[in-house]
Formats: structure tokens, sequence, C-alpha cells
């Protein structure tokens, strides 16, 4: 079977089903659900017999189911379809997508107990409020119950730092399997996003039977949701669902692009093929005649189209397409290029490890300097240094880099910005560290224009050198606090301030968006941990994402500079570098 008419089959289902909760004709249910049956079924390749004039012919499909799948072949939409969600209880078409749930059912459950979501559901089944309904029981309570709970476990958005690693594992065990000719995560996965909404892994193979053997067995495999020819989906540890499909070598090329996306990425490259009469899709580049034009690597799809490859972390429809046909797509900043950090912590304050280990942990990863930058002595909930512990740590960190020379540990701190935008130590304090990084840490709920100028305020402090998490968003449980983004570039611009690409994974912040304006505004970025332990020193990995992002190169990058070139600009900054 061609894999569209797959595609093609699950609308057509879908309609039918919605028809069913708007109480239409059964007949005209009945045709959906046949027509669909049908494409599933024969051999031919849906969209061929589309572009033939000939889906006419296919028993089952009239002139209005052709229509349907037309558009659904031509613009990837059916108006149609989103027509129909708009008539039905929002509720009930929900329920839908939980196995053992059909329009009945979905229309019982909301019209008997008022149950409005897939989580309402769950609640329901487990405490036992279904089974006495007409046509459940005990048995079919406890698969809904299951059933709606893995449900939202796929609708749920997944930090980048949960879904990637998770990704990872599952191409590294089968990355060496013979089968396996290339494997890659695809989707917002690839494109760094901060969050995941599916974990997506695409192989390419002329063994599929081979690859869904070798992933449905793998060791971390908890249970083994859906088998197929050419996809299947597992779950695991913490109830992660990932999910790979099988693409033939010649296809892989253009299945990765169509899969990484964004959305709007692939409808504008649609649109450059249009241009010169070709049709792209996640089968291949075809020419009018239908001779493949490119389709096994990304590189000749956009080679043929006339423009440079895209990084995934650009295709978001943001210019990305008009500079690659102008050759002129930024050189992005990589995780080679890093040569330290500049955000840590010990267990000075609220880190989970001594210096020592922090210190051989960065030079195990090849970098020159690491800044401590301990809390500063207000934040006692997070063990905020005295000015005397302060001095306690330089001793320490000298003697550390006459251990550690020629690496270089820089002695820094993270000063809480105070309400009123005074800073947490006196200047005579500041003046003492190689580096200050500056930071809200509370009073979150100031009005816009307090905050800003709070902030405003602590840039043009001559010794604060970095802004760290410049708008406090905690990804998934906080939205950042009220503050023109803008106008505290323009501050950072105006002071020489450089600010922080926070890389712990539910921060991310400043997010891609901000980050390409400030590297448009001249405004230095700092690509960091904030690693709280040895292990989260890697965090580094995602502010680098967020910063290629956000268009940034290595010269927008200040912990790209090598040592000496860092102490010179830090000195810049009102605070003469101590010696070694």
């Amino acid at each position: 079977m061609a894999r569209r008419n797959e595609e093609v089959a699950r609308l057509l289902e879908n309609i039918a089903k919605l028809l069913a909760l708007t109480g239409e004709n059964p007949y005209r249910i009945r045709a959906y659900t046949q027509a669909a049956r049908t494409l599933t079924g024969i051999s031919e390749d849906v969209e061929e017999l589309h572009r033939t004039g000939r889906l006419i012919e296919v028993p089952g499909i009239g002139e209005s189911i052709a229509a349907k799948v037309a558009e659904l072949l031509e613009t990837g939409r059916s108006g149609y379809y989103e027509e129909l969600k708009l008539q039905v209880v929002d509720a009930a078409a929900e329920l839908l997508d939980v196995p053992g749930i059909g329009p009945a059912r979905a229309k019982l459950l909301y019209g008997r107990l008022g149950i409005a979501s897939v989580a309402e559901l769950e609640r329901a089944a487990r405490e036992h409020r279904l089974r006495s309904l007409p046509g459940f029981g005990a048995t079919l309570e406890e698969r809904i119950a299951r059933e709606s709970a893995r449900v939202q476990q796929r609708t749920r958005r997944l930090l980048l730092g949960v879904a990637l690693p998770a990704a990872e594992e599952v191409v590294h065990l089968l990355r060496s399997n013979p089968a396996v000719r290339a494997i890659d995560p695809a989707g917002s996965i690839r494109r760094m996003k901060e969050t995941i909404g599916d974990i997506d892994i695409l192989v390419s193979s002329e063994r599929p039977d081979a690859v869904m053997d070798a992933f449905t067995t793998l060791p971390l495999v908890k249970e083994v949701l859906a088998r197929g020819p050419t996809r299947s989906s597992i779950l695991i540890a913490d109830d992660l669902q990932i999910d790979i499909r099988v693409i033939r070598p010649e296809e892989y090329g253009s299945a990765l692009q169509y899969f990484t996306g964004s959305k709007d990425h692939n409808i504008a490259l649609r649109s450059v093929a249009i241009g010169h009469n070709w049709k792209l899709s996640e089968y291949g580049l075809f020419d009018q005649s239908g001779r493949r034009i490119a389709g096994d690597t990304e590189e000749r799809i956009y080679r043929a189209l006339g423009m440079d490859w895209i990084p995934p972390e650009l295709r978001e429809n943001r210019g990305e397409i008009e500079a690659a046909r102008r050759h002129q797509l930024p050189h992005l900043v990589e995780l080679d290029d890093i040569r330290g950090d500049l955000q840590t912590h010990t267990d000075w304050s609220d880190g989970h490890d001594p210096a020592e280990r922090m210190v051989e942990e960065a030079i195990a990863r090849g970098y020159q300097y690491l800044a401590f930058t301990d809390h500063s002595r207000s934040l006692g909930m997070a063990g905020g240094l005295s000015i005397d512990q302060v001095r306690q740590q330089r001793q320490l960190i000298d003697r550390l880099n006459h251990q550690y020379a020629p690496f270089r540990v820089l002695h820094g701190t993270e000063v809480n910005i105070l309400p009123d935008g005074d800073l947490d130590y006196p200047d005579e304090v500041l003046a003492e560290f190689d580096v200050v990084t500056a930071a809200v840490h509370s009073a979150f709920g100031q009005p816009r224009e307090r905050m800003t100028a709070r902030i405003i305020r602590a840039l043009q402090n001559p010794h604060v050198g970095v802004l760290n998490h410049p708008t406090g968003r905690l990804l998934l449980r906080r939205t950042e606090y009220e503050v023109d983004v803008e106008a505290m570039l323009r501050a950072a611009a105006a002071n020489g301030v450089t600010l922080e690409v926070n890389g712990q994974p539910d921060r991310l912040d400043l997010d891609d968006v901000w980050s390409r304006r400030a590297r448009e505004m001249g405004v230095l970025l700092a690509c960091n941990s904030d690693a709280h332990s040895t292990r989260q020193l890697g965090h580094v990995r995602y502010a680098v994402a967020t910063a290629r992002r956000g268009w940034v190169e290595p010269r927008g990058v200040l912990n790209t500079l090598p040592l000496e070139r860092l102490l010179s600009h830090l000195g810049r900054r009102g605070r003469p570098a101590r010696a070694a």
C-alpha cells in the first residue's frame, strides 16, 4: 500500500466520526468509512490516482469525497474537516482520541456525566464512575483509564532536555544495527525547540521488519504500543512515547526534510518548488513528468531548489529560505566553539558538587575557564554567600588556579538584583570579582515599568558584566515577568553588558526570538549551563541550540573567546583581571 493512502484514509475516518457526533445520516457516515477502507486496501498510490484523474473511478469514491481528498493532497489540510470540528462538542471530539471511545460512547459520556476532557475521563474511570453506564463495565473502565493516561502523555509538551536525551538513546542503540542505513530524530526535536510534542525518529532501511524487531525489543522498552510494517510506537521510562518510521533510502532525505518541519517552512519550500513547476513531498522532489529530481538527501533537495542547505534550527520561515537562496545564511555557533562556562554553582551555595569536581569536569570537556557564580547574600534559601564567605572562596579559587594551571577558575557571583535595582553587594565587593553576573530572583510580580527600570538600573552598574536568565521564565511552570525586553536590550547595548542564554532545560532564557533581536542590536550573548552539578555542565548544549535558533554566530557569544581575550573584555567593564 502506498503510504500516502494511510494519511488520506485517516482523514476520511475522522470525518466519519465527526459526522456521527453531529447525528448525520448513517448512509453518509458509512460512505466515508467505506472509502477509507478502500484506500487502505488498494495498492495504487492515491496521489497518482488524483494526478491522473482516476480517483473518481475507485469504488466508493464519489465526486464529493474525491474533492475532499484532492484538497488534502494539494494543500495539506481539509476545510470540510475543520468546519466539522467546529460544529461538534469539543469535549466529545476530544474523547474520540481515546481507544475504545467511539462517537456513541463519547456522546453518552458527555450527556450523562458532563465529561469535558480526556483528563476528566481518566479521573472518572479511576473513580469507577463509568462501569454503570450502558455498554461499559469494569474491564472497559480499566482500559479507558489506562488509554486516557496515554493520550494525555502523547499530547503533553515535554522539555527539550527530557525529549532529546530519550530520542538520542534510541538512536544510539539502533545506529549500529546492520539494517539501519541512517537514523535521525525528526520534528521539533531536530529543530531544537524549547518544548516538544512528539518524539519521532526516522530510519533509512531496506529491511523495515528487521528495524521493527530491533526497535520493539530494545532494553529500555516498557511496553510496545503498536507495531506495523513501517511504523511502531513504544513506551519507555516515565511513560515517554517514542514513534519510529522506516523510510526507503531513496526517499530518506525528502522524508527527513518533511518530518523535520516546521509546517510554515515546508509550505514556503513547496512554494519554491512550485515556482519551478515541480512538486515537493515527503517522497521526493519531482518534475512535471514525475521524474525524481532529488530525495535521498536533504542537501540535494535544497541544492536543486537553488539554495544552501538550511540548518534545522532555522526552519521556522523567518527569512531562512530567502537567506539560503542568497547564500547568506549565518555561520551558526556550535558547541565546540564554547571555551568555558560563565555561570556555575558549587556546594558553597546551592550547587551539589565541590569546586574541585566542577573544575575537573570542565577540564575534561576541553574548557579553558570556568566561572563560579554562587548566589549572593540575600538569597538565604539558596545558600547565598556573606562577604566573609566570598573572600574565603577567593582563597580556594587561588589555590585551584595554582593547582590546575593553565586552566583558569574565574571568581564570580550571581548577584541578586534587589527590588529597587540595587545590587546585593556593595560596589567595593563587586570590584573584587573576576566576573559579576546579575539576576532577578525575587519580587517577580512588579509592574512592567518598575521591573524594566529595576533591571536597567542594574545594567548601568559598571561592575555588572552579564545579565542572567533575563526574563525569569520557567518553561511549563512560570511565564516571564513583566519587562520591556526591547528597552532591556537597548540598555545592555549602551552599557556593554552581555545577556545570558541559560541552558537549564526549563529556562532557555533568552529565547530564540529575543536572542536574534540581541544579535541584530549588537548585544553579546553568553551560552551558559547554570550548572548546579558536574552533570549539568552539559546543559550548555541547550543554550547553544537556543542561540542557533536565534541565528547567532560564534562572534556573538562571549564565551567563545579564548581566556586572554575574555579577561580583556571583562576588564573593560571596570574589573581589572586578577593574576592567576
